[in-house]
Parts: C-alpha cells; sequence; structure tokens
C-alpha cells in the first residue's frame, strides 16, 4: 500500500478553501414545511457530507431535536427562518457535541433572540459569528500545514510502506488531540453558561 501524504495535504488544504456557510439570504423569507425544510437542507449542506448517501437532515432529526428542545415547535407545521438558523447551528454542533450540551448552547440564544423585534435578533447573530469564518479558514490551513510537516518527520527509520502509515497516522493522532483539547475546552464554556431559568429572567428585564 502506498500512501500519498502530500496528496492528501493538498485535498484537506483544497477542501479548507471550499468551506462555507449558508447566508441568511439563501433561505427563504417565507415559512416553510419539513419536507421543505430538509430538501433546502440537502441542497445547500450536501458538500459537507462524507458519503452521498449520507442524509444531511431528516424528519425524524428535526421532530428529535424539538422532542429535546433544541428548536422551538414550529407554527402550524410551518419553519420560520429563525428555525432554519437553529437547524443549521445544530447540524454543526451534532458531531462533536452531545444533546445535552447543545441545548445548553442553545436554550439561552433562543429564549434571548428567537421571535424578537430588537436589532440583536437570531439572525444579527447568526450573521456575526459565521462571518467569523473566513477570518479563520488561513489560520486553520496553516495549523493543518504545521502538523503535517511534524509528522512527516516522525518514524525516520522504518521501511518505507511502514513508515508512510505511521507517519499518517501522526498527522491523525496530532489533528484528534487537536480536536478532543478543543473540545474539553467547549464542554467547560458550556458548564458556564447561563441556564434556562437565567435566561428567562434576562429575557424578561430585557
Amino acid at each position: 500500500m502506498t500512501i500519498d501524504s502530500q496528496d492528501i495535504l493538498n485535498s484537506i488544504l483544497a477542501s479548507l478553501e471550499r468551506i462555507d456557510y449558508i447566508k441568511p439570504g439563501e433561505i427563504p423569507n417565507i415559512d416553510l414545511y419539513m419536507d421543505q425544510v430538509t430538501t433546502f437542507m440537502e441542497k445547500h449542506l450536501q458538500s459537507s457530507k462524507r458519503y452521498p448517501e449520507d442524509k444531511i437532515l431528516t424528519k425524524t432529526m428535526i421532530n428529535n431535536y424539538a422532542k429535546n428542545r433544541l428548536l422551538p415547535a414550529p407554527d402550524k407545521k410551518k419553519y420560520s427562518k429563525e428555525h432554519m438558523l437553529l437547524l443549521i447551528y445544530i447540524y454543526y454542533y451534532k458531531s462533536i457535541l452531545s444533546i445535552g450540551d447543545i441545548q445548553s448552547l442553545l436554550e439561552p440564544l433562543t429564549e434571548r433572540y428567537f421571535h424578537t423585534n430588537s436589532p440583536l435578533n437570531m439572525q444579527a447573530v447568526y450573521e456575526e459569528v459565521f462571518a467569523l469564518e473566513k477570518s479563520q479558514v488561513e489560520k486553520m490551513k496553516q495549523d493543518v500545514t504545521e502538523k503535517f510537516k511534524t509528522a512527516s518527520e516522525t518514524f525516520p527509520d522504518a521501511a518505507q510502506e511502514e513508515r508512510q502509515f505511521l507517519q499518517l497516522f501522526s498527522f491523525i493522532c496530532l489533528l484528534s488531540f487537536d480536536v478532543y483539547v478543543k473540545k474539553q475546552v467547549i464542554e467547560k464554556l458550556i458548564d458556564q453558561l447561563p441556564r434556562r431559568e437565567e435566561a428567562k429572567k434576562h429575557k424578561e428585564n430585557a
């Protein structure tokens, strides 16, 4: 087995260049039924799939999110743009956070900014935080490249084929450790978030 690590790195860097997010302006300004929601998400997030048969969002998933209080109930079976924004957050969070942590993270956000007439609403918050994404891409590319170079210096005395595998394994370990540490930090930050009652109190006093 021959592993072309440089090709792997180039592919990763190219994929980072293609990272994008759904702009609020791309979401219809009319409320959507369930089927329309899943179709929209499938179309706009398909580039993030690992395998073609993977599902971005299903009816069962959406119902479970509502059941677990990650998502406010739809109005007459229709989902607003704010519902869509929350579903996008959930889509990204669910790969690294537990349902309980996502609930703790989104409840204060929903309590304060869902269906509010204030200029600081769900869309404004979404636009602000996702706009940070592009500024981070170059930093991420540099970090991945540095980890790749570090991994490429491991196991210098191993036979070529074995060395290629072990260096790739080292690269994966470095990336995994980075994710693990950041996940720990995220969980500690979530533990500091205001709980549901505090968020309600804030909204009532606003």
